[in-house]
């Protein structure tokens, strides 16, 4: 079988994603129009000020809103990728959550929750990730919502410095979503600026729907407690700036996701996620695909067919829901913040090293498996034998 030149394209445009948005998975921050107006183009006046919105009176929609498998472009500082997909689902009455896992280097994750802050009922959204040893994740705020005809827009700024060390905003028109984000890197370079484009459209919305079935969502109700605030003793920022951001760094590179967690002072780390699962990907080498890359997919839909061959249609990429790559040195993988439900998994050797999926490069027979709430499930793949 022989790619055609669409897919190769889209594939290549997916796995190149992977570096653009590792690159940001230290300071988060996003590039586009997201703002109340079609034409947004400047930045709000900066403020260390956080007056959290009372979701009461407004905004408990985000959460509905912001469900779902979505699927569209993205641009990091100048480089478009035609490509990307996030899929937020319900992990709790009151939470929903979404992680891009690139793979061998690191992640990014946002939650949004309910939460009592500064003697306010409102939402909060927990961004971070771990990348190359870097543990970080940062706090924010829900502090305006605006509706009108050019859709209904929400910003979360930073919980400790506010707009003045960074926030983001979505807008969401019909089934579309538009998610900026802006960052001063902790406060190492101020003002913020736009640095990532997230535009999509909603798809497959089964999977959110099952999932808030299954966890009674939506409910205003706290997740988690943040009504004390933070620890201060445990929060980072560059000098002369405020964020609610905790940090850890091994520099051994010994250390799990779990040590470094606990390390940084974050107030509510990965095992203490309700009804999310983890996956062990064990990889068996053969001598053609020993030393190569690898493209780690999850999807909804098979990537394959039953003999092997990558599927000759642009339809099941459009499924794929997580998305990692594989450094050749490595033969095992784990998947944390794993949604529950069924996955198609697929491994892609990238045999003739350009980077993409193209010809040349070798599958195996579609695999599938299954996450059980709070499960910790393992598959073998050791059939890479397909060429394409």
């Amino acid at each position: 079988m022989k790619f055609g030149l669409e897919k190769k394209r889209l594939m290549k445009k997916l796995n190149n994603f992977i570096f653009g948005l590792l690159c940001m998975a230290m300071f988060f921050a996003c590039e586009q129009d997201a703002g109340t107006g079609d034409n947004t183009t400047n930045p709000p006046v900066v403020s260390a000020e956080v007056n959290p919105v009372n979701i009461n009176q407004t905004g408990f929609d985000l959460l509905e809103k912001m469900q779902g498998h979505w699927v569209g472009s993205n641009r990091v500082i100048a480089s478009d990728y035609d490509w990307f997909a996030f899929d937020y689902r319900a992990i709790s009455p009151s939470q929903i959550h979404g992680i891009f896992e690139g793979g061998s280097m690191g992640n990014l994750l946002t939650s949004f929750f309910v939460t009592d802050f500064k003697d306010t009922r409102t939402i909060m959204a927990r961004n971070g990730g771990l990348l190359n040893g870097i543990y970080r994740t940062s706090y924010f705020v829900l502090d305006s919502v605006d509706y009108s005809s050019n859709g209904d827009f929400y910003r979360l700024v930073d919980a400790e410095g506010g707009t003045n060390t960074m926030w983001m905003e979505l807008r969401f028109t019909g089934d579309s979503l538009y998610f900026n984000a802006y960052t001063s890197r902790l406060g190492l370079v101020f003002p913020p600026t736009r640095h990532m484009t997230f535009k999509a459209k909603k798809e497959h919305p089964e999977l959110s729907e099952a999932a808030a079935i299954a966890v009674d969502f939506p409910q205003n109700v706290p997740a988690w407690d943040f009504s004390q605030g933070f620890n201060q003793a445990h929060l980072y920022a560059e000098p002369g700036a405020k964020s609610a951001t905790f940090l850890a760094h091994d520099e051994t590179a010994t250390k799990d996701v779990l040590t470094l967690a606990a390390e940084s002072g974050d107030p509510f780390i990965i095992d203490q996620h309700p009804y999310l699962g983890y996956l062990q990907v064990d990889i068996v080498r053969n001598s053609t695909i020993e030393g190569k890359n690898l493209f780690l997919n999850l999807s909804k839909d098979p990537l394959t067919d039953t003999d092997g061959y990558l599927v000759n249609s642009l339809d099941p990429f459009n499924t794929i829901l997580l998305f990692s790559e594989i450094v050749g040195t490595q033969d095992n993988f784990l998947i944390t913040y794993l949604h529950p439900g069924t996955y198609y998994v697929s491994i892609i050797a990238d045999v003739n090293g350009d980077g993409e999926i193209s010809t040349g490069d070798y599958s195996h027979p579609l695999q599938s498996i299954t996450i059980e709430p709070q499960g910790q499930q393992q598959i073998t793949i050791d059939n890479i034998t397909i060429e394409n």
